[in-house]
């Protein structure tokens, strides 16, 4: 391809303003179109929506303008996903790297698979899910560590996070509930839970196939823990009663052994609850094998000058980790065959900014 690749930017929020950010920095790209979803982001120039000199591209709620844009790629960052907005652009032309969902789109239902498969068929274009996890430390990682190994037993992802500085409270108190009583922070009475659940399956059945190991079953368990004191938090308050960590564990199951699991432990602010693994902070993959091998994989604002930066950087450099990965996808996702793609197809990430 020659040129610059056009690029639109769908949501603005936490990781959606720093892949903004990040497209307007990047060499090999260019700012086609801001997609948001409030009234007071509408009309507001796309440099001003993420810190950076004016444009002159002026964000739009408007879908149908989205649509009408010419442009190779898009990179979708809603706080709620929409598989028929992701259709539609496909359909339109635009390849689209996501990064809450799809990260293993033949892991979608059938109908949805095939709904999908057909879009990029008459768009001739693309989809991709990326991001931290699920995305690199999920899927990435581990098949980069499985080329050291002569055998496997068992994988196992471990993420530990804490939720108190994380500024995005629409994900933290609307969506996964945290803050609400435990009779409501169950799958079945939230859609974006149960949504939640889903996605980290990708992860299984991905490495799964790529691996060779033949699923009997994803077994999903999931558990609350209330605050016994109130505490505040970024943005919001945990009341005494109410929900402030969550675990949910994932589990491949091969040959009715448990050969894949994917552990997540997340709370918001309080003390590690009692009886809950308690590994690092950040995301741990650990390969049982023939050599057994394990990685730890953290973000920060800077590891050299960590003191003299706030916990919220530190916080937010997942943010940007996550925009990244995305971002610099797009070059290697508008090269590819037109299709539904998976991690093992794409070929490495690299960043897309010289460094400096």
């Amino acid at each position: 391809m020659s040129g610059p690749l056009r690029v639109i930017q769908w949501a603005t929020g936490s990781v959606g303003g720093e892949a903004l950010k990040a497209i307007l920095m990047h060499p090999g790209l260019e700012l086609a179109g801001v997609k948001v979803y409030s009234d007071e982001k509408h009309g507001v120039d796309a440099g001003l929506l993420c810190g950076m000199p004016e444009t002159g591209i002026r964000a739009t709620t408007s879908i149908d303008e989205i649509l009408a844009l010419e442009a190779d790629c898009v990179s979708y960052m809603p706080n709620r996903t929409s598989l028929d907005d992701v259709c539609a652009l496909l359909r339109s032309g635009k390849n689209v790297v996501c990064s809450p969902f799809l990260f293993y789109g033949e892991h979608l239902p059938a109908d949805d698979r095939a709904k999908v498969a057909a879009a990029c068929e008459v768009g001739s274009a693309s989809v991709y899910g990326a991001g931290i996890h699920p995305g690199f430390v999920g899927m990435v990682l581990p098949l980069a560590m499985s080329g050291m190994s002569r055998t496997i037993e068992k994988i196992v992802i471990e993420e530990r996070a804490d939720w108190a500085f994380y500024d995005s409270p629409t994900i933290t108190f609307d969506n996964m509930r945290f803050g609400q009583p435990p009779e409501r922070v169950t799958l079945d009475q939230s859609e974006f839970l149960a949504f939640n659940g889903e996605i980290f399956q990708d992860q299984i059945v991905m490495l799964a196939r790529a691996l060779g190991a033949r699923l009997d079953e994803v077994r999903l368990d999931h558990e609350v823990r209330v605050a016994e004191e109130a505490h505040d938090v970024m943005n919001g308050r945990i009341e005494a009663g109410t929900v402030y960590a969550q675990r949910f564990t994932w589990k491949g199951i091969c040959g009715g052994e448990e050969r894949l699991r994917i552990d997540a432990l997340w709370k918001v602010g309080g003390p590690d609850p009692e009886g809950w693994p308690t590994p690092r902070d950040g995301w741990t993959v650990t390969i049982e094998g023939e050599p057994s091998l394990r990685a730890h994989f953290t973000s920060l604002a800077s590891f050299e000058h960590a003191r003299e930066r706030s916990l919220a950087e530190h916080t937010h450099a997942s943010d940007i980790a996550t925009a990244m990965q995305v971002v610099n996808s797009i070059p290697a996702l508008c090269e590819a065959a037109p299709g539904i793609r998976g991690t093992f197809e794409l070929g490495p990430v690299f960043a897309g900014i010289a460094m400096r």
